[in-house]
């Protein structure tokens, strides 16, 4: 094989190792971009029971004066959505609506939790259409949960034992909260995280082949005919 001719065949491979590298670059800075543009989840900020313990239970009566069982086991298949709210948060009623029609299409059973004075429960109650959905005035609740921040959803399911939970500002986080139970994570954060250390280590063993299977090909071009 004559000495041109060699050159050329390394050179060409160069360029193909190269040409690889290049384009695993650009994926992972859209895997990258795709990881920040990501929606952020529920965070969670309390130190109450973590996520694979069983809930506190509780019997208690709403507002109307109906029992209400919060934690406990319930029918295979029904997951129980708290809500930690509070009378007074612009944002509790901002996000009212929202979590009561998310609650209904995703076939939760949602409780409201709440705290604070009865007369701002009272107005509370009478201005907003809550449906079915029981509104519990319990402070022991939040403290055993141990909320610090509302509003706080809290994620049971039918075991008794709490699957996901954090803040929940907009409808984006209350599914997220749903897309932690799904994939098994205690939150959305944590499974993004585990998918990135996927991704970087998938990259890096291309990245080993692609020079292993060159470096073989160099050396079958070099050797003699």
């Amino acid at each position: 094989m004559s000495e041109l001719h060699l050159v050329s065949e390394i050179l060409q491979w160069v360029a193909i190792v190269v040409g690889a590298i290049v384009l695993l670059g650009l994926a992972r800075q859209v895997g990258v971009l795709h990881e920040r543009s990501a929606p952020l989840g529920a965070l969670v900020t309390d130190k109450g029971p973590d996520v694979g313990e069983v809930a506190p239970v509780f019997d208690v009566r709403d507002h109307h004066g109906r029992a209400v069982r919060i934690g406990g086991e319930r029918a295979a298949g029904d997951l129980q959505l708290l809500l930690f709210l509070s009378p007074t948060c612009p944002m509790c009623e901002k996000l009212l609506p929202t979590a009561r029609a998310f609650a209904e299409q995703e076939g939760l059973s949602a409780v409201i939790v709440s705290d604070g004075d009865e007369a701002d429960h009272r107005r509370f109650v009478s201005s907003h259409d809550l449906g079915p959905v029981p509104y519990v005035v319990s402070p022991a609740i939040g403290m055993r949960f141990q909320i610090s921040k509302v509003p706080y959803a809290v994620l049971i399911d039918h075991t008794g034992r709490i699957r996901a939970k954090g803040l929940t500002n907009t409808r984006e986080h209350l599914e997220s909260l749903l897309e932690a139970h799904a994939t098994g994570y205690a939150t959305i954060q944590q499974f993004l995280a585990a998918r990135r250390r996927s991704a970087e280590e998938a990259r890096v063993a291309v990245v080993g082949a692609e020079g292993s299977e060159a470096a073989a090909t160099r050396s079958e071009s070099a050797a003699p005919t």
